[in-house]
This record gives structure tokens, sequence and C-alpha cells, in this order.
């Protein structure tokens, strides 16, 4: 991965474009990925400004809502698009801008913590699922654009086959992330699943093939490790609720691996480690 991260900030590099976008679906570890692309950016003399478009949500009182009647944090329309594109002009100007940051726990957007200016030259690394949707940076010119889709592409196979479905192994990082920092059930995340897979087919893979580059983001060794964490969490789901068959079945697939249960040998850095914790990138 290290090898694969300095070709593309070399490639950012060689490019001169400033505006760094990165995408990928649930769970692809774009956070990690952005931090450990800024580290490897500032190897090569350049000195990047990190920016999450999760910043620049709406306040939660103006959130649209789903036909459900629930407020839809997935969709575009959910970020203050117009703060964006003007927040973006003012840093690509070189000014100082009062960057946002968004309260998860208030709903709301704080100012006045965080205003910063770029450099001539100096790129913008911005991480999000909207990213690379041009809606969300008409704004910017495409010759300022360097795109970035990034996704854990499985690279084992089950048979001669059928091969291990990079979904399940998203919907297990999500498992175990969820319940290790969001407080939510095995049972939650699995409630919530159909609605991430629809959002993702809406508003991230129809633009995955605008990327100029692609990064895999897969572990060799990751379902091993996911299975230690996953299964006591997916066995506390009981017959009589409706996650029940979707647990079983993920059962059955981590049955095929042996579990690592002393993880201490995973780097720090490690992508996997956005899920399992004890990042140093985070």
């Amino acid at each position: 991965m290290e090898k694969r991260i300095a070709e593309i900030a070399e490639s950012i590099h060689q490019s001169g474009r400033r505006v760094v976008l990165i995408t990928g679906p649930s769970s692809s570890g774009k956070t990690s990925f952005a931090r450990r692309l800024c580290i490897q950016l500032r190897v090569i003399g350049m000195h990047p400004l990190y920016l999450g478009t999760d910043d620049f949500f709406l306040n939660r009182d103006q959130t649209p809502m789903d036909e459900h009647g629930e407020r839809n944090f997935e969709n575009l329309e959910a970020l203050d698009i117009n703060l964006f594109s003007n927040t973006m002009n003012e840093l690509l100007k070189g000014k100082k801008t009062d960057i946002p940051v968004f309260d998860f726990l208030k709903g709301e957007k704080a100012f006045g913590a965080r205003i910063m200016s770029v450099e001539p030259g100096q790129p913008i690394i911005i991480e999000g699922i909207h990213a690379l949707n041009p809606e969300l940076t008409t704004a910017i010119g495409d010759e300022q654009k360097f795109r970035i889709y990034i996704s854990p592409l499985t690279q084992l196979n089950i048979d001669d086959h059928n091969r291990i479905p990079t979904t399940d192994g998203r919907m297990l990082r999500r498992i175990v992330r969820d319940y290790q920092f969001r407080g939510a059930s095995a049972a939650d995340t699995i409630n919530r699943w159909p609605s991430v897979k629809y959002a993702e087919n809406r508003n991230i893979y129809p633009y995955s093939g605008k990327a100029d580059m692609f990064f895999n983001s897969f572990c060799i060794y990751e379902l091993p490790v996911l299975k230690h964490y996953a299964e006591p969490q997916l066995k506390k789901i009981t017959p009589e609720q409706k996650e029940f068959p979707e647990a079983q079945r993920l059962l059955e697939f981590t049955a095929m691996f042996t579990a690592i249960d002393d993880d201490f040998m995973i780097p720090k850095n490690s992508i996997l480690r956005e899920f399992i914790g004890g990042s140093i990138l985070l």
C-alpha cells in the first residue's frame, strides 16, 4: 500500500492540480487513506490542507427528509453547497477562511475554530461520499481537480468459481466500526445497510469512472481479524429479530476463516485500524 500511495502522491505533484477529491463506498477507508496521502505529500515537499465534506452538512433542522420521513444525510442536498463553494474559492485565492467544523452532537456547524489559508501550489485534500459528484465542485475548474476513487476489492476466492464479495467485507468493516465507535449494534448496521447501498448506487458509483486514480484498500489479512470482532456481535442477534437471517449468512461466511485474536502485529497506520481501533491517523 505504501508504494501505491507514494505513486498517487507523485502523480498529484506532477499534475499541478490543487484540489484532490477522494471518494468511495461506505467503509472503504477513505479517511485513513486521505490522512496517509497527506503524510506522503509532505514527504515530497508539499503541505496539504485536509477537509472533510461532512463539516459542510446543513444544520440538522435543515436536512431534507427522505420518502420515509427521516432526515436524509446521504444525499448531496444534505450539504451546504454554497458554503462549500465559497470556502473553496476563498482558499484557492489564498485568503484566510473560516472553515466550519460540524458538531454531530448538536447537529450544527461551528465557526471560528479553524481559520486557515493556503499558499500558492498548496494542495487541498477533500474526502467524502460526494467528492466526485460534479455538482459539489461546479465552482472549481476541472483543470484544478485530481480525482481518486477508493474501494476494498477483495483478492480472495471462495473456490474456483466464486470470489469473496467485496460488499460482505465492507459490511463486516462497518459492523465492527459502528459497534466500536458509534454505539450501534450489529443489528442496527444490518438494518441500515440497504439504505447505505441505495445511496452508494445513487451518489458514488455513477461518478467512479471520472477518477484519475484508483486505490484498492483491501488488506489481505483483514477478514480473519474482522471475524474476531464481528462474530460476537453477530451472535447477539436472536431468531426473532428481522436481521437474524443476514447475521447467520455472515456467520457462515466468517466460518471459512480462522480468527486472528491478537492484532498487535497490524501497523498502527493500517487502514484496517480505522475499523478495529488503534489508528495513529485519526
